[in-house]
């Protein structure tokens, strides 16, 4: 299992929507918004590694009103 942390920077005014978005996203197993860098971090659990770069770069990406994302692999 590979257990990942996504970062998700959002544009003004859309974490509390884009919270919820998130969480419907399948591989992502909590969401919450943050105070700092970043709006949100997304707790990502998948099966491949390449799985959270999909879920990252495919599903988080293209929600609208994410400007950047950064994705923290966990090492343990």
């Amino acid at each position: 299992m590979v257990h990942a942390f996504v970062m998700v920077k959002t544009a003004a005014g859309k974490a509390e929507a884009m919270v919820d978005a998130a969480r419907e996203i399948g591989a992502i197993s909590e969401a919450h918004i943050v105070a700092g860098d970043y709006d949100i971090i997304a707790e990502v659990e998948t099966e491949e590694v390449y799985d959270v770069l999909h879920t990252a770069s495919s599903e988080l990406q293209n929600l609208d009103g994410v400007e950047n994302t950064k994705t923290y692999i966990s090492l343990d």
